[in-house]
């Protein structure tokens, strides 16, 4: 149940940041603000989470975990309360900062503490239960908070989070243990960093999941101008994709618990011929689907081990490294969304795939030579 709660406040919390972009028009319209300015929204999200990330984690270095998980959570319930009641666009803009702040510092937390309470040799099962709640609220909560946008006003999709995030702190304040700091003395937690495994683990994140983040962005479009999709179908896709999601977390905590980078070296290199397989198969319909409930399943299968990679590499002080890890994905989905715009524009989105394909391979790369360099010291 501790872990249970762990995955719904990070349920909360994703479904926060995605749900933005299924409801611009709703915030344009309802604000008289231009779409473009709406869409900054989504960006102030993830600056609040890149920028808060390190500084929060320094800060609250030696607060008991219990207190500290509440603390986050408490903070990330006012600020989307307070876009829910923003009167104008500054102060929303000012409120998606502030509710990204706490992210990645939970997110850190909540791996740090599902690790700890998991059993030896688990981490990475633990890990993946806490990593549900990010695709489930990919694929799950954003279509239902813009169904409540659509339906109850923007103002309502905000609440519903702030209601999500609400209940989840109830689980937390009754099933969350109460454990010594989950993070280390300050010069401990920013000593890692020179640690060449800790460096290459983050660096495995943010390449790793580039390719794969540019063609979740723009799989609308794919499915749709090169699938040849009709709109309607976008969404039932998309639950496909989630499916695949689901399952692939699943089994990536697994394989995680088993071979940690061997597994992710062998995930990558599979995500990357997916890739390559859509691309080529990008104009027939069953082709398709079957390459995006794939895409879907590999897409998340990687996220735990990352996550385990950067928690193991970092040994007694982890939680500013899984939050420097955090801000590193979320560095990836900035770049993922230049980088696919860049193609569009050129004209059809079908070489996001195959340029997907590359960055995946470079991710494989660092992933390999991870595993080179643990070996070698083994011997």
């Amino acid at each position: 149940m501790a872990v249970f709660a762990l995955m719904l406040v990070v349920f909360s919390l994703t479904t926060g940041e995605f749900v933005v972009s299924g409801i611009l028009p709703d915030v344009a319209g309802g604000l008289g603000i231009p779409l473009s300015a709406a869409g900054l929204l989504t960006t102030a999200y993830a600056v609040g989470m890149i920028a808060g990330g390190p500084v929060v984690t320094l800060l609250t270095a030696r607060a008991g975990r219990k207190p500290l998980i509440t603390g986050l959570v408490t903070a990330a319930v006012l600020a989307n309360a307070a876009s829910a009641l923003a009167p104008g666009y500054p102060l929303l803009l000012v409120s998606r900062v502030l509710a990204g702040l706490v992210v990645a510092t939970f997110f850190a937390v909540a791996i740090a503490t599902a690790a700890a309470e998991a059993r030896p040799g688990r981490q990475g099962s633990a890990v993946a239960k806490v990593a549900l709640g990010l695709n489930l609220g990919i694929v799950l909560g954003a279509p239902l908070g813009t169904f409540v946008g659509q339906h109850l006003g923007w103002r309502a999709t905000f609440w519903s989070v702030a209601a999500a995030a609400a209940l989840a702190l109830l689980l937390v304040l009754r099933f969350v243990p109460d454990r010594p700091p989950a993070t280390g003395p300050v010069t401990g937690e920013l000593r890692v960093f020179t640690d060449r495994r800790v460096q290459l683990a983050i660096a495995l994140t943010a390449v790793g999941n580039v390719g794969v983040l540019t063609v979740f962005t723009y799989l609308a479009p794919l499915l749709t101008e090169v699938g040849g999709f009709p709109a309607g179908a976008v969404p039932v896709l998309l639950l496909a994709y989630g499916a695949g999601a689901v399952l692939g977390n699943i089994a990536g905590g697994r394989l995680a618990d088993r071979a940690l980078l061997p597994s992710l070296a062998g995930l990558l290199a599979t995500l990357a011929g997916v890739l390559a397989l859509a691309w080529l198969g990008a104009g027939n319909p069953v082709a398709t689907v079957v390459t995006t409930v794939l895409l879907g399943a590999l897409a998340f299968a990687i996220v735990p081990g990352m996550q385990t990679r950067v928690l193991t590499a970092a040994g007694a002080a982890p939680t500013l490294a899984i939050a420097v890890n955090a801000a590193g994905y979320q560095l990836a989905a900035a770049a993922a969304g230049w980088l696919g715009g860049r193609i569009v524009d050129g004209g059809s989105p079908r070489p996001i795939y195959l340029v997907a394909a590359a960055l995946t391979v470079a991710g494989l790369g660092v992933a390999l030579y991870s595993l080179r360099q643990d070996r070698r010291v083994r011997a």
